[in-house]
């Protein structure tokens, strides 16, 4: 329980250290915010922008104030009409794009597992070899390069599937599911690639342990010590990853998302930036970058719940 706590107030020092760097860091752009959002030389407008911006006041009033905002969820205007406020359209917006990385991750973990358990049985074996090499070069082509190749050949060449847009769940399943097939395998190729990798070396160390040799002495069935108690303590290094993996989907999504024009968090955060809507940007970073540690913050917590060592260790 102590344990717990301590991670409670660490996990607040990080967010508040979170949210000071992606207010502060609107300071560091060159040149007058307000005059960047402005776009013209209009001194009654700059003026205006400025005082709304609150770049008349302390950088610590500043920031407080636009934390309290942020906390109520508040993330601030637009200055040019987009027919909603921020937060309507990150309310809009990240659902999508949690939807989207649980896709991934999912499909990820899927075809990884399996192979990876495989190919750590079959070390060495000719399975085990074009494996390797598969994940390799899924590990070489850019993200970018996988989704502009899904497109043209999978959306504009065959029409096989939708080559844009995203339809909700509850409106049309089929349809939802159709149009989220090519972003997600943009996506998941160098997830699985990572995933197959770090549990395949997982495995092969794990099945060189006293309790898997007991095991196979038992007569236990292959597939019950790789899958029963291989794959358990192996899992550990594979969650890890997984959790911290999330970072890399959330900026590979900023491309795969405004490829394919999905409305997700991705997208709206690409358009904030090419519109210098810097407030409502730096919230949304903010945002992002909050979702990003709660989730390692939850994958920790779940060690003790895969590794019976940790737990009586704390």
């Amino acid at each position: 329980m102590r344990s717990f706590a301590g991670k409670l107030v660490r996990l607040v020092v990080v967010l508040l250290v979170l949210t000071m760097v992606s207010f502060f860091a609107q300071s560091l752009l060159p040149g007058d915010p307000a005059q960047l959002i402005v776009l013209s030389n209009d001194k009654a407008k700059i003026e205006e922008t400025r005082r709304d911006l609150g770049l008349d006041r302390p950088v610590i009033a500043r920031y407080v104030d636009w934390l309290g905002d942020f906390v109520t969820g508040d993330m601030g205007t637009y200055y040019r009409s987009r027919g909603g406020t921020p937060g309507e359209k990150v309310a809009e917006a990240l659902p999508t794009s949690i939807l989207l990385m649980i896709y991934c991750q999912i499909v990820a973990l899927l075809i990884a597992i399996p192979l990876g358990v495989v190919a750590a049985y079959r070390a060495n074996s000719l399975f085990d070899r074009s494996a390797n090499i598969a994940v390799f070069l899924a590990l070489s082509v850019p993200g970018f390069v996988v989704a502009y190749l899904l497109k043209k050949y999978l959306a504009l060449d065959s029409r096989l599937l939708p080559e844009s847009g995203w339809v909700a769940f509850t409106d049309d399943p089929a349809e939802h599911i159709r149009h989220a097939i090519l972003p997600v395998l943009a996506l998941v190729s160098s997830q699985i690639a990572v995933y197959f990798r770090l549990l395949r070396s997982d495995m092969i160390a794990t099945l060189q342990e006293d309790f898997i040799t007991m095991a196979k002495a038992k007569g236990l069935r292959p597939r019950r010590i790789l899958f029963r108690h291989a794959l358990r303590p192996s899992s550990l290094t594979l969650l890890t990853v997984a959790g911290l993996n999330v970072g890399t989907l959330i900026s590979a999504a900023v491309l795969v998302e405004r490829i394919f024009k999905v409305p997700g968090m991705g997208y709206l955060l690409v358009e904030g930036v090419l519109s210098r809507e810097y407030p409502a940007t730096q919230s949304m970073i903010a945002l992002i970058g909050i979702l990003f540690v709660l989730v390692n913050f939850a994958v920790d917590s779940l060690y003790s719940v895969l590794d019976p060592r940790i737990r009586h260790a704390r």
